[in-house]
């Protein structure tokens, strides 16, 4: 399906569930002309609270409609081998034997970390085929400090390999495995609740929320998410620690509400967000320095803007984002998201020039985010057909597939 158009893909599964036009329409509670667009191909997107209403109406996971991620096409054959081994690393075979370190040495918890967060730095920066050749032994590392030393040493190892299975669920996301990183997560919690780190299960529900997301289970993501951070204000208070991830966590329940529709509780959401980032100044830091979840005052900018660009409010989003400073924790994958989402307000308001200029923005800073972001697809692919084709967007049109 590598290549597939969305209204394509749209008209084959609305012909496997037997569904007319007008009755798939009534089922999403999305305009019949909107679906006929689509599968005439006059219109090459649509707003992800329409997709998801679409897979709603269809029945379907909302990968599904959205079809392979970009730069990891399915092509009919077996997955390829770095992938069958990132799924045994996570699914180990029943009664395996005990995990053996990889190296002559006993590997030490610091040194298992330091890997876990080079892998971590790899995702950011969209470099998935490295990370694909890494994981399945950082696991294994992982799973080695969880079992052995002191109860404390195994307590700290199991919140390594909470990490890890994390990345594993967050690196099947991007691949289009959403049963795979439900597994990956389900692991990660294990371990997290069985590590002596009372703030790691609220992190690894915020992954889990984006995976329920991804599957189109937006109540679910979202009573998750508002869920975990009600347990974190409870159990660790009014710590910078504790409100960063609970911030994270407001962030991903307004995600859910708006993809379902409701902007206004999104909004009231994200509103609640800016004041929990407006009070981390008046925290002290975490002691030992660590960066629990990404969340700042740049951070819920930047999911508003996404928000406003979702719900068709192309001024408001450039208004958000116009002068907007972003923090220093703020990882290259954020950034990316902010750049496409300003692309597609340019693109919406009929600025082909400006939406073009900042897709080439993106493409010098992380030309690897480019090739994987769905959105991308999307916004040049409506670029491409539109009235008017600035210098650049050719290049970008070919890269991306959207032109021969």
């Amino acid at each position: 399906m590598a290549g597939e158009h969305l209204g394509d893909r749209l008209a084959r599964l609305r012909r496997i569930g037997d569904l007319t036009q007008e009755r798939l329409a009534e089922r999403a509670g999305v305009s019949v002309d909107v679906v006929r667009k689509l599968e005439q191909r006059r219109k090459h997107s649509a707003r992800l609270p329409t997709l998801h209403a679409l897979a709603r109406g269809l029945g379907v996971e909302l990968t599904a409609l959205l079809g392979d991620p970009p730069a990891v096409p399915s092509t009919g054959e077996v997955e390829p081998p770095q992938l069958v081994a990132i799924r045994r690393a996570i699914l180990p075979p029943m009664f395996a034997a005990p995990p053996e370190p990889r190296g002559p040495e006993r590997l030490s918890l610091p040194l298992v970390f330091a890997e876990i967060s080079e892998a971590w730095t790899l995702y950011h920066a969209a470099a998935f085929g490295r990370l694909m050749e890494l994981l399945p032994g950082l696991i294994a590392d992982a799973r080695f400090v969880a079992a052995v030393g002191s109860p404390d040493e195994r307590a700290a190892g199991q919140a390594a390999l909470a990490k890890a299975l994390q990345l594993g669920g967050h690196l099947a996301i991007r691949l289009g495995k959403s049963d795979l990183a439900i597994s990956s997560l389900e692991r990660a919690m294990g371990a997290a609740e069985a590590s002596s780190d009372p703030l790691l299960p609220p992190m690894i529900c915020n992954s889990v929320a984006w995976a329920y997301q991804r599957q189109n289970r937006l109540d679910d993501a979202s009573h998750l998410a508002v869920g975990a951070a009600d347990r974190a204000e409870r159990e660790e208070g009014n710590t910078a620690e504790s409100v960063r991830v609970r911030g994270s966590l407001l962030m991903s329940a307004a995600t859910s509400s708006a993809r379902a529709g409701d902007y206004d509780r999104a909004r009231d959401m994200m509103g609640v967000a800016e004041q929990l980032a407006g009070s981390l100044g008046a925290l002290p830091p975490a002691a030992n320095g660590k960066l629990v979840s990404v969340f700042s005052r740049s951070s819920v900018r930047i999911e508003r803007v996404r928000l406003a660009v979702q719900h068709e409010r192309p001024e408001e989003a450039l208004g958000l984002a116009r002068g907007l400073r972003l923090s220093r924790d703020i990882p290259v994958s954020w950034r990316t998201w902010l750049l496409l989402d300003v692309a597609r307000a340019y693109t919406d308001l009929g600025n082909a020039e400006r939406a073009v200029r900042t897709l080439e923005s993106l493409r010098r800073a992380a030309p690897g985010w480019m090739r994987h972001h769905t959105l991308a697809v999307a916004v040049v692919s409506d670029l491409w057909a539109g009235p008017a084709r600035p210098p650049g967007l050719r290049k970008l049109a070919a890269e991306l597939g959207v032109a021969g």
